[in-house]
């Protein structure tokens, strides 16, 4: 059986030009511009200039139509690289035959092939001083007018797009920042913007090219009339009638074959910088929009009619023309009238009560994970051009990310009334989990050594860590800082509320459904792992070590660790304490790495031998279940030997870790949890064996 790429009766292959033309198309395009710097150098016959002539137009032609149907300008946007090349193929074949001109123009009209004589013949009909004034006409047309205001359009729309790129950037961050979009919408448009100012601040320049052609062609043509009649002249003894009747006609033939491309490559670029921001091809966007208004094609119908009864003016011509856009105005009425009907009708169903997604009452419904809201004050703070807030919570998401391995979700920001002016709120899981109060017109000073603040301003707490801090305006903020003490926007002070709510509630913000997206983004292997753990319901397992890992601030960035180590325990055991356990020891490099001091030691503080033993005596376990029985008076006294020992180190901002047996461990943070959560409890088994300690203290004998 013969393939599609032989022969059916000899069986041979068969060269498909087309496809080798298609899979080839750089080098082709190469060897295209190649040739047209060749044409600058090389004289070329009569035959393959008007080729070349006949290429020029047809490109020519074939931009203005691309130019009209296209529906956005950058849907042509390599039109400023296709117009430098086609001004090189003009200005090529302008040399080309210019050479022609003026070493055979004394051999008559088609001494520089037919397409130039055609032109003369045909526009100029052999007249000399017809073909002077219809080309002067075509340049002024394509110089003064379409060029010149193709070029300042180009100039304010390259301003205007450079100008308008960050705040576009921030609107897109703004909407990224409060669930509006997704990241790819969010990249998408990032791209968009990016190409928007590239195109308009290209089309700036390439419209140097259009202007540039139009003067090389009037001076290419003022060389060849003047210099064509010294040649006939001096070399070929030419009358000077004769001279100015060969070289002229041929001069102006040429222009024109030139002139008239360019003048549509022109309109081309006029089309296109004009465009601006419709949508839709030329037609629909101008016709549309004129068809809009029926009552001015009614006025225009009326003024035409009167304007065919005025004395010398041909009746005949303007009554029809009246009547044709009476008859259009009626049309475009009768659609506009349906078009309204429409738009009621659709207006009445999206009023109707629908179960749908898009219906309100489900939107209202829709629990979302994180959300920021602001009081009416703080509305300008996401509103804005500058508008620092969007930007700020976005990047939560990649600090999350690097420190804990936790995609944080979208944080749905919005305004709400009921909020007092200065207040925000933030909500986790429908549920407000904080709330505090800013001024954004002022800047939040305080003192890091915990003294009073000798500086005029309004008295407040910093709302995350409770500590003394005054509102000022900027100028006292320089004269704060110039004083050793910490100002902060007011942006940065919702930005670092946020983010210790959601560090202290992150395993209630990692679902179920959170899970299952990092499990999909792991490789087959380890999804497989999980999958073949003797444990029925794997995923839950692993929800709730990570969970467990998260509500201590150890990063779960390592899955694949975790999940090993999930499948290694469930093997053995359904303890979920013990699966923790296992897991934090298979992280023991990572813990101890997190807790190094700037010596390179990890700091610990001991428990004594009698606290040792009384804690893990005070474990009970029935049928594989582990109970603490300590009574609550000892829980007591061991709460305030903690505490008296972890404040040695907390007043200077250190946090020694906690080191005590692997069966005690999961109890001992339990207790220290609401007392000191910032303090690390690790056992020996997660002690790296490469890890270095320092005891910095002991709790009890």
């Amino acid at each position: 059986m013969a393939t599609p790429d032989t022969n059916v009766t000899t069986g041979r292959p068969i060269i498909s030009f087309a496809r080798l033309g298609h899979s080839n198309r750089d080098i082709g395009f190469a060897i295209g511009v190649v040739l047209i710097l060749a044409m600058l150098f090389v004289p070329l016959p009569p035959v393959l200039l008007d080729v070349g002539l006949a290429v020029s137009l047809s490109l020519a032609v074939l931009i203005l139509m691309v130019s009209l149907w296209i529906g956005a300008p950058l849907e042509f946007n390599s039109f400023p690289t296709l117009l430098l090349v086609v001004t090189m193929l003009r200005l090529a074949l302008n040399v080309s035959s210019t050479r022609l001109i003026l070493s055979e123009g004394h051999n008559g009209p088609g001494a520089a092939g037919n397409v130039i004589e055609g032109f003369a013949n045909f526009i100029v009909g052999g007249d000399f001083v017809i073909g002077i004034i219809v080309f002067a006409i075509l340049v002024i047309i394509n110089f003064i007018v379409i060029t010149k205001g193709s070029t300042r359009i180009a100039e304010v729309a390259a301003r205007f797009s450079l100008d308008a790129m960050p705040g576009k950037q921030m609107a897109i961050d703004a909407d990224l920042a409060a669930g509006v979009i997704s990241d790819e919408e969010a990249k998408v448009r990032r791209k968009t913007v990016e190409e928007e100012s590239s195109f308009f601040g290209a089309m700036d320049g390439a419209s140097k090219f259009v202007r540039g052609d139009a003067v090389a062609g009037l001076i290419i043509t003022l060389i060849n009339v003047f210099g064509g009649i010294l040649i006939g002249m001096m070399t070929h003894d030419l009358s000077i009638g004769q001279a100015m009747s060969n070289y002229t006609v041929l001069t102006i033939g040429d222009g024109l074959v030139t002139q008239i491309p360019a003048l549509i490559v022109s309109l081309a670029a006029g089309l296109l910088v004009t465009k601006g921001g419709t949508h839709g091809a030329a037609n629909e966007a101008v016709l549309g929009q004129l068809s809009n208004f029926p009552k001015a094609l009614y006025m225009a119908a009326g003024l035409t009619f009167c304007i065919g009864w005025l004395p010398g003016f041909p009746l005949a011509v303007f009554v029809p023309l009246s009547a044709g856009m009476a008859g259009f105005g009626y049309i475009m009425q009768q659609q506009v009238k349906e078009r309204a009907a429409r738009e009621a009708l659709v207006e009445e169903d999206s009023k109707a009560p629908s179960e749908t997604a898009e219906d309100p009452l489900a939107d209202m419904l829709r629990v979302d994970d994180v959300r920021l809201d602001l009081g009416t004050a703080l509305v300008p703070m996401i509103t804005t051009v500058n508008a620092a807030l969007p930007g700020k919570v976005k990047s939560l998401r990649s600090l999350f990310i690097k420190d804990f391995g936790f995609v944080l979700p979208p944080v749905r920001i919005k305004d709400d009334a009921d909020l007092p002016a200065g207040t925000y709120s933030i909500s986790l899981q429908g549920v407000e989990a904080a709330r505090g109060e800013v001024d954004p017109m002022m800047m939040m000073v305080i003192n890091p050594s915990g003294g009073d603040i000798d500086l005029p301003g309004k008295r407040t707490r910093e709302p995350t860590f409770g500590l003394e801090a005054i509102w000022v305006d900027e100028a006292r903020a320089s004269e704060a800082e110039l004083m050793g003490m910490t100002v902060v926007d007011p942006e940065s002070v919702i930005t670092t509320h946020l983010t210790e709510v959601i560090k202290e509630h992150m395993p209630e913000i990692l679902t179920y459904a959170a899970v299952q997206d990092l499990i999909e983004g792991q490789d087959k292997d380890y999804q497989k792992l999980l999958s073949d753990s003797s444990n029925n319901s794997p995923a839950v397992m692993l929800q709730h070590v990570l969970q467990a890992l998260l509500a201590e601030r150890v990063s779960i960035r390592n899955l694949p660790k975790i999940i090993e180590a999930v499948a290694e325990a469930s093997a053995n055991t359904k303890n979920i304490r013990t699966v923790i356990e296992h897991a934090r020891g298979k992280l023991s490099k990572q813990i101890c790495q997190s807790l190094v001091d700037a010596q390179g030691y990890v700091p610990v503080i001991n428990l004594g031998g009698e606290w040792e033993r009384e804690l893990v005596n005070s474990i009970s376990t029935t049928n594989g279940e582990d109970t603490f029985l300590m009574s609550p008076s000892r829980v007591q006294e061991f709460v305030l030997a903690m505490r008296k020992e972890i404040q040695k180190f907390s007043s200077a901002d250190e946090w020694p870790a906690i080191l005590v047996t692997p069966q005690a461990r999961p109890y001992v943070r339990s207790i220290l949890e609401r007392v000191s959560p910032m303090t690390q409890v690790i056992s020996h088994n997660e002690v790296h064996r490469k890890a270095s300690l320092r005891t910095v203290g002991t709790v009890g004998q």
